[in-house]
């Protein structure tokens, strides 16, 4: 059974979150501040965070910033903020996806479930990817670019993977997004360049003249077939 952390201050929607999440299936754990979230990462080990933004004590782009130094657990946002600049911020720190306030409960434990179905689904398949000097292990989720590990998020692990798969081909935003998601859902393309410019700081030598992720002007990305 998955461990699902819910990190929410307004007590109403804490306990929505958690029944909703406990009636499918997870293991729930609350935490209403930023400092309690990072301990209770630290302690108990969650396979998916739910997040708040708007958090006492520390803000929830704080927690990500300070659990994306040493863990790849997948963060889920919920938050009031609706701007497209916070959550291009938000996913460019490195979350996984992000839903906004007022929101169905239904709709984000399909969202909860998909982030776990790609983690899940990556490591299920026996297959390593190698193209260029880039090795994609799937079972174990891991990316080395040479001899140098690159750590990866889950979400952006899949897209990497996706990309990788087929090198050369041309994937317009849309279909990188219905690759990384795996439910019908509502989101936005620009998400994928947020998760793309993360991949390549993490992967490339030179992000600003990228040679494995390439960009095609008008219609989306595509890896390298060099």
């Amino acid at each position: 059974m998955s461990r699902v952390l819910v990190v929410e201050d307004e007590l109403g929607i804490a306990r929505l979150v958690r029944d909703y999440l406990a009636h499918a299936g997870f293991e729930v754990d609350v935490a209403n501040d930023g400092d309690a979230a990072v301990s209770s990462v630290r302690g108990s080990k969650p396979d998916l965070i739910v997040l708040d933004l708007g958090l006492p004590r520390r803000d929830g782009l704080d927690v990500i910033r300070e659990l994306r130094r040493t863990s790849s657990v997948p963060i889920v946002v919920l938050t009031a903020r609706a701007d497209e600049a916070d959550r291009i911020v938000g996913l460019e720190l490195g979350a996984d996806d992000y839903v906004t306030k007022p929101f169905s409960p239904k709709e984000l434990v399909a969202r909860v479930r998909a982030v776990l179905r790609r983690t899940g689904a990556v490591g299920s398949r026996q297959e390593v990817i190698r193209v260029a000097d880039v090795e994609i292990d799937l079972p174990r989720m891991r990316v080395t670019a040479g001899d140098r590990r690159v750590d990866l998020t889950p979400t952006e692990f899949q897209l990497l993977a996706t990309l990788a798969r087929e090198p050369g081909r041309v994937f317009t935003r849309g279909q990188l997004l219905d690759a990384i998601h795996g439910v019908a859902i509502e989101s936005y393309e620009r998400a994928i360049d947020a998760h793309v410019k993360n991949i390549r700081r993490k992967l490339e030598s030179s992000p600003g003249a990228p040679r494995y992720l390439l960009t095609v002007h008008g219609v989306g990305y595509r890896f390298t077939d060099a």
